[in-house]
């Protein structure tokens, strides 16, 4: 039985445009033509106009379809399985994204509203990359720290930014006058600012160990996104970062007594 384009159109849930479009790249010619000339479709073709959807709705472009369609036996099994393992793996991501979305709602139903003239007066130059902070969220979407930190900066009002964000300016001074003034990032005084750091992180958000602090330190010297939440770029020195990254691992080692001169962290 044959059916026209119209007709097949209509089973498929597609346009006439789509098959013609079909038509033109190779991928389906109907069987035969009508004596006015108008395309005929045979069983047969649905069946390839069935497998074309099928691979469209997992996400192959035509040309992968017509590669496949080249020699079924030897590219489909190998096509399927490499699809199957980046729909996987993006179905986690957006179930990761959707877990940010989530908390982001959160934040913001129970977060201390500000306008953008009190953000500004809070938090200065301080600015939040939303991209470095959906990809924070994802790095660290399970670990209880992030959980906690998350809840504690949703309860904090106008006046703990406040407190928080003058003690940060403060911390700040020191760090950039030592850095300046040449001290070693392994010094005491570096190693000091370390531990005021870490002990603000704890104050704020949540507890921060040494082994913690080390991988936020990290973070400073490898993203500059992550360095500007402690130094805004206008008054960041090349250098700084990584400098500020020794003294941390510095102190982590003093406080964890797995180096000379290492104390007990209390």
């Amino acid at each position: 039985m044959s059916y026209s384009v119209g007709q097949v159109a209509a089973f498929a849930g597609v346009t006439v445009r789509t098959l013609h479009h079909y038509d033109k790249a190779g991928l389906l010619s109907p069987s035969g033509r009508s004596p006015a000339g108008y395309r005929l479709y045979e069983e047969a073709d649905l069946v390839r106009l069935q497998q074309i959807l099928f691979y469209r709705e997992l996400g192959f472009s035509l040309d992968e379809i017509a590669e496949i369609f080249k020699d079924p036996q030897a590219n489909a099994l190998d096509q399927l399985l490499a699809r199957q393992e980046r729909l996987a793996a993006e179905i986690a991501r957006l179930q990761r994204l959707s877990e940010v979305a989530r908390r982001a709602i959160e934040v913001q139903r129970t977060g201390v509203s500000l306008t953008p003239q009190e953000r500004f007066e809070v938090f200065g130059e301080i600015t939040f990359d939303l991209s470095y902070a959906t990809e924070a969220e994802l790095k660290w979407a399970d670990s209880p720290g992030r959980r906690e930190s998350m809840t504690r900066a949703a309860a904090h009002t106008k006046e703990d930014w406040r407190r928080l964000m003058g003690e940060a300016t403060a911390w700040r001074a020191e760090l950039l006058a030592a850095f300046d003034e040449g001290e070693p990032g392994d010094g005491e005084r570096a190693m000091d600012l370390a531990e005021e750091h870490r002990l603000h992180i704890s104050r704020w958000f949540t507890a921060c160990p040494p082994d913690m602090h080390r991988r936020i330190a990290d973070d400073f010297a490898a993203d500059p996104r992550a360095f500007a939440l402690v130094v805004p770029p206008s008054q960041q020195r090349p250098g700084l970062a990584a400098w500020l990254r020794g003294a941390v691992h510095a102190n982590a080692t003093r406080r964890t007594g797995t180096g000379p001169g290492a104390e007990e962290d209390r």
